[in-house]
């Protein structure tokens, strides 16, 4: 039986903002509700989340707080005949308003776990939530059909990579953008044609070059060219929206009357919808298979330390920007 300490180790949000300041701290170990499992984590993703939070905090937080959404660890109090039970190994995308998971112990509504496979490299998994999640129900809300093509802006990104993956997995004809140097790397990943991150008028070049009258669906990642992107849609196109909605051109929507979509992985919980938060585990079943069956690539990885100075270094350098997954190990 596995003893539980009283105390954990955890990384502390002290303050939002720019100059974030993050520390290390010594807590009281959480005790698990009715409808909760006490999971020991091993690691933590890092990535475009934990960086925006940081920096703006979240209304229902209260400082200092523990910071970290993605985590993988493995299930050690569980009340009797609840799954996953206790040794079971879990991945999943945490409450908003609970403490985070950048701590050697957490407490999670057992309906939002997905189980890791035996095989699967828990380093990789614990990067894939937020990530991974953001991609799947940006597609989903497309509802495009096989033949069908797609728009993945800033597609080098890690939600971006797998993204690409995952559409071409429904047979899309992918179109994407990037910085140079990532070109090659998203035709590996699948990506049918790549253009330049400054690249313009690309409705006219993506009709030019591959007879697209316009696309069906587009992935707008950053927020911050969604009026661009709205051109590329076909009449009646859709749009799912990763970074929110910026103000938007009157004179576009009217000629585009775009279907648009917002992806909020943190609104499942804020919502307090049950529903959501167990689609979850489901969108985590469906990368937790995919990476048994070795079907989605993961370009570039990198561990970081469970040290307040390490990961706020690794944020600030938002290695996740340019593509790179981050997990930082706990256990």
């Amino acid at each position: 039986m596995t003893t539980i300490p009283e105390t954990m180790k955890a990384i502390l949000l002290a303050e939002p903002g720019v100059h974030f300041r993050l520390q290390q701290a010594q807590l009281s170990t959480p005790m698990p509700t009715a409808q909760q499992v006490l999971v020991k984590v091993e690691y933590t993703g890092l990535g475009s989340l934990d960086e925006k939070f940081a920096q703006q905090g979240a209304p229902c937080w209260q400082y200092p707080h523990v910071l970290g959404f993605d985590a993988v660890g493995t299930v050690v109090d569980a009340p009797k005949g609840m799954h996953p039970g206790v040794g079971t190994r879990v991945m999943w995308h945490n409450d908003i308003s609970t403490p985070g998971v950048m701590s050697e112990y957490v407490a999670v509504a057992n309906y939002a776990l997905a189980v890791v496979p035996e095989h699967v490299d828990p380093i990789v998994a614990a990067c894939l939530p937020t990530p991974g999640m953001t991609a799947l129900i940006a597609l989903l809300k497309l509802q495009l059909d096989e033949g069908d093509s797609i728009f993945i802006e800033a597609g080098h990104t890690c939600t971006g990579q797998l993204a690409i993956q995952f559409a071409k997995q429904q047979g899309l004809m992918v179109f994407t953008s990037c910085p140079d140097g990532f070109q090659e790397l998203l035709k590996e990943l699948g990506a049918d044609a790549v253009f330049a991150e400054q690249d313009e008028n690309l409705a006219d070049l993506i009709q030019r070059q591959y007879g697209y009258d316009g696309v069906q669906g587009v992935i707008d990642s950053t927020g911050k060219y969604t009026n661009e992107l709205l051109s590329l849609l076909q009449f009646c196109g859709r749009i799912s929206c990763i970074s929110g909605l910026p103000q938007l051109d009157d004179a576009l929507l009217f000629k585009k009357a775009p279907n648009i979509g917002v992806v909020s992985l943190p609104g499942a919980w804020l919502a307090k919808s049950i529903c959501a938060q167990q689609r979850m585990s489901f969108l985590g079943n469906i990368l937790m298979d995919n990476l048994q069956q070795e079907n989605l690539r993961i370009s570039k990885h990198e561990l970081v330390a469970f040290e307040s100075g390490e990961i706020t270094r690794a944020l600030r350098q938002t290695q996740h920007a340019l593509g790179t997954f981050q997990s930082i190990k706990v256990a």
